[in-house]
């Protein structure tokens, strides 16, 4: 169980105190040993999340440590994920149904959604490539083949390839190129679209 207190009579230079339970309860002695990975060292009065354990002769100690910004951070670090999954979901659902609803309707050919899938396919072969050389040490993938095929149509592969592989999305630089990649595949997925139905418009009125 974790809790939360406050820390008092600490000796920076022997490296150990006592943390009082916010809400009241039990004191226990705190050392610095047992605090996990802390950005900085810890102070009087600094809140801290912890657990609590006995000593063989039943003193009460805090163990599993964290200064109270460090837990808020790894919190925020382990939703990140959560998020990003969820955002990738929407995007990936309402692309392939608008896809899907423009191809059946007419207004893209067929043969859209099969280089789509094509590519798609050859992007998350790429991607899983990269990644294993990326653990083996080995020569990797050029990004610059990564992007190509994102613009070419397997942008949504990727975004799944990022994800199950956990590969490229934590670099800002690469994600940002990847996103205008994605923009410009769209746009020029619009003026087929666009092309299409001016084509169908024309007909009907001849």
């Amino acid at each position: 169980m974790k809790y939360q207190g406050r820390i008092q009579q600490w000796d920076d230079a022997k490296g150990y105190g006592f943390v009082e339970p916010n809400g009241g309860g039990t004191r226990a002695f705190t050392h610095i040993k047992a605090f996990k990975q802390r950005s900085r060292r810890p102070v009087n009065g600094d809140i801290i999340v912890y657990e609590v354990e006995q000593d063989r002769n039943g003193n009460h100690r805090a163990c599993n440590i964290s200064l109270l910004k460090d837990h808020k951070a790894k919190r925020l670090r382990a939703n990140k994920p959560t998020s990003q999954r969820k955002r990738n979901v929407i995007v990936l659902s309402i692309f392939s149904g608008a896809l899907a609803l423009f191809t059946l309707s007419g207004r893209l050919p067929f043969i859209v959604s099969i280089v789509y899938g094509a590519v798609s396919l050859l992007t998350i072969l790429f991607y899983g490539i990269d990644k294993s050389a990326a653990k083996k040490e080995k020569r990797l993938v050029s990004e610059a083949k990564l992007h190509i095929l994102s613009l070419l149509g397997g942008w949504p592969s990727a975004l799944l390839a990022q994800q199950i592989f956990k590969h490229k999305r934590s670099k800002s630089s690469f994600m940002r190129i990847y996103w205008v990649t994605v923009l410009v595949n769209l746009i020029l997925l619009g003026l087929i679209a666009f092309e299409v139905i001016s084509t169908q418009a024309f007909m009907v009125e001849i």
